[in-house]
């Protein structure tokens, strides 16, 4: 009977095994633990830098192939888990207790669907396994908790350590804050600059967010005081810009991803939302209704990657205004796979910077 491996030898040729993200090898990374060996059978635990892997089966598929080279190997058993990394620290920027990494949604331009691609994005991270919060920046316009389906929650407010802090509501494994939580269904916002800051900052700082693995601001339209407060508050893992195929979308969206450049905010990747329409009743038929390819030109003109392209389908809509987010109501759809497959490509991002 052949001799079994030991973890040396199952490390070994493991080792030339790499994450396709981080182009480094799996047990340099730590990610291959908790090795044993029982007669023909390998087991161990693969720890990815996100639950949201895009890159998660032929990971597991490269580590199966290679133990299998060794002699007296019948069965490889990976067992998947993830342990987020936490972004990387910034000077004169406060952090926030148990959070991992924020990651803002912005668009230069309103009415692109920005608020659709934050919520949509932030329910797949979770049913990925990732624990998210999200914070409604759109302090004139919230429309998060309608599309959580929390538009009737009632939100508690406890005294901390530091004085009062707020108790997010919770939604299809999704924290969320807003002002809408805060003021009368119909009642408007009519403020100036600093009291828009001090109301960010509370939902950054005065929140019990608890541990969470990404925390996505939905943002305003614009290069105004909410996207200025958030920058030069918290450490950002980098920012998210939605746009449409048409140019006066697209001019904008150019205007809002330069100034996150300036302010030192790494750029993740533009989103194309709206790409193209699908009717209902002929699903085989895509009409191009703002243009085409506006955010694949953009994306290679200012050298920053495309995340893809979500197309314009009445049960996305219509899953906002019911608060069942696409990925949740129709999860095979087109534009929920589109989502899903965007959010996927977000953590990826965020992981490889903060580890390198």
């Amino acid at each position: 009977m052949s001799s079994m491996p030991d973890t040396k030898s199952i490390l070994d040729v493991l080792r030339p095994v790499e994450d396709p993200e981080l182009r480094k090898s799996l047990v340099e990374l730590n990610m291959i633990r908790n090795i044993n060996v029982v007669d023909g059978q390998v087991k161990f635990t693969l720890v990815l830098t996100t639950p949201a892997c895009p890159l998660r089966e032929f990971i597991v598929e490269d580590c199966q192939k290679a133990v299998k080279q060794l002699p007296g190997v019948e069965e490889v058993i990976v067992d998947v888990t993830a342990e987020t990394p936490q972004q990387k620290a910034i000077p004169d920027r406060q952090g926030i207790g148990g959070v991992k990494n924020i990651i803002a949604i912005s668009s230069g331009k309103g009415g692109v669907g920005k608020s659709t691609v934050a919520v949509n994005v932030a329910v797949a991270l979770a049913q990925m396994g990732a624990k998210v919060g999200l914070i409604d920046a759109d302090i004139y316009g919230p429309n998060d908790p309608t599309m959580l389906g929390l538009a009737d929650a009632q939100v508690m407010v406890q005294q901390g350590e530091s004085g009062e802090v707020l108790e997010p509501a919770f939604n299809h494994g999704v924290k969320l804050v807003s002002m809408a939580f805060l003021i009368d269904k119909d009642q408007p916002v009519i403020w100036r600059g600093p009291m828009l800051n001090g109301i960010i900052r509370q939902f950054l700082y005065q929140v019990q967010w608890g541990e969470l693995d990404y925390l996505l601001v939905d943002l305003p339209p614009g290069t105004g005081d909410a996207q200025l407060t958030l920058a030069q508050a918290v450490p950002m893992s980098g920012v998210v810009i939605v746009t449409t195929p048409q140019t006066v979308a697209l001019l904008d969206s150019r205007k809002g991803l330069k100034m996150f450049q300036q302010l030192g905010v790494s750029v993740l990747g533009i989103v194309e939302n709206m790409s193209y329409f699908v009717p209902p009743d002929m699903p085989e038929k895509k009409y191009d209704i703002f243009g085409s390819g506006g955010g694949e030109r953009t994306a290679q003109e200012l050298g920053v990657p495309l995340l893809g392209g979500v197309p314009l389908e009445m049960p996305v809509r219509e899953g906002g205004d019911s608060g069942i987010p696409i990925v949740v109501g129709d999860p095979g759809s087109v534009s929920a796979q589109e989502l899903l497959a965007i959010a996927q490509k977000i953590a990826a991002r965020v992981s490889v910077a903060a580890l390198t």
